[in-house]
């Protein structure tokens, strides 16, 4: 059994046991969090698409930590103009585990 979640504006396909890497979620680490917002969800019998999402639905997941990705770094640069830019960015995300998926 599978589900096509929504969050953070992405679609996640998840399983039973799947760990992912979301936008920040805020929940504390150690907790549950349920995904109401659920596109589809396919079995053995076929596949239910939701119109946006399935009514009654739902995913739950474990959170196991929240931390920072790796720095990135943004050059701008225009030439002849003297006029250059260095930023970095370090994006906020969420690890969870799938626990359960309830159709």
């Amino acid at each position: 059994m599978y589900a096509i979640i929504e969050t953070g504006g992405k679609q996640y396909k998840v399983s039973n046991g799947d760990v992912i890497y979301i936008e920040k979620l805020d929940a504390e680490n150690d907790s549950e969090y349920t995904f109401d917002k659920v596109v589809a969800v396919g079995t053995e019998d076929g596949i239910k698409v939701g119109a946006p999402y399935v009514a009654g639905a739902t995913v739950t997941a474990n959170v196991v930590k929240t931390g920072k990705a790796k720095k990135i770094t943004v050059m701008t640069y225009k030439p002849k103009k003297n006029a250059k830019r260095k930023l970095g960015h370090r994006q906020l995300y969420t690890k969870v585990e799938i626990t359960a998926i309830n159709a």
